[in-house]
């Protein structure tokens, strides 16, 4: 059965010192009490991307502003990780209901010889028909990767290859400010509750 959550209920689950933290949209990275995920509010990743969507259309991070981005790498032709992280995506703007709109997935494919936009837009969507998928040229990956301080490498399958990635969930607050990583081992509610305290913030 799922179970909505509401910022009231979050902000009803913390203490007095967590409100104060929670004072407002000012832009600042004030560190945040997480209940689940790792607070990366005093790191700067992610920054200053410049990928192209499955349209053609270049995007950075400032063309999500208002919104709260969720980035994730990885490839279309992964057995199970990437799935399962996108599975888990779709379930958390469930969870979160109305505030769900909010949330912005973002799939970076850490394998753009494979992955086309025809590829990557259908292998999205077919999780949520609002998840956008992001690519670039070998180089635009891996400077991407770097900014995030993301690893990912190919793996020889005999004729072929699969690729090893980090799995992290990076979640930006609608100012384009880093604030949470979110590891695979989480579940979606304990993510949507992290989430809905980072709408708090901004």
């Amino acid at each position: 059965m799922n179970q909505l959550l509401t910022r009231r209920q979050v902000l009803g689950g913390m203490g007095i010192v967590g409100l104060g933290l929670l004072a407002g949209c000012d832009g600042s990275t004030t560190a945040l009490n997480f209940k689940h995920g790792k607070d990366l509010s005093n790191e700067i990743r992610g920054r200053t991307f410049k990928l192209t969507d499955t349209q053609g259309e270049v995007k950075t991070l400032s063309s999500f502003r208002g919104l709260m981005p969720m980035v994730f790498f990885g490839f279309t032709q992964c057995p199970s990780v990437c799935p399962t992280a996108l599975a888990r995506a779709a379930q958390i703007k469930k969870i979160m209901g109305e505030d769900g709109r909010t949330l912005q997935v973002i799939f970076i494919t850490v394998d753009p010889e494979r992955d086309t936009p025809q590829i990557l837009d259908a292998y999205v969507k077919q999780f949520d028909p609002s998840f956008v998928a992001l690519r670039g040229t070998l180089e635009q990956t891996q400077q991407v990767a770097k900014e995030f301080g993301v690893f990912y490498e190919k793996e020889p399958i005999g004729d072929t290859y699969t690729m090893s990635h980090t799995a992290t969930s990076f979640v930006f607050d609608s100012r384009g400010n880093l604030r949470l990583g979110l590891s695979p081992s989480l579940s979606a509610k304990q993510c949507a509750e992290d989430l809905l305290t980072v709408m708090e913030v901004c």
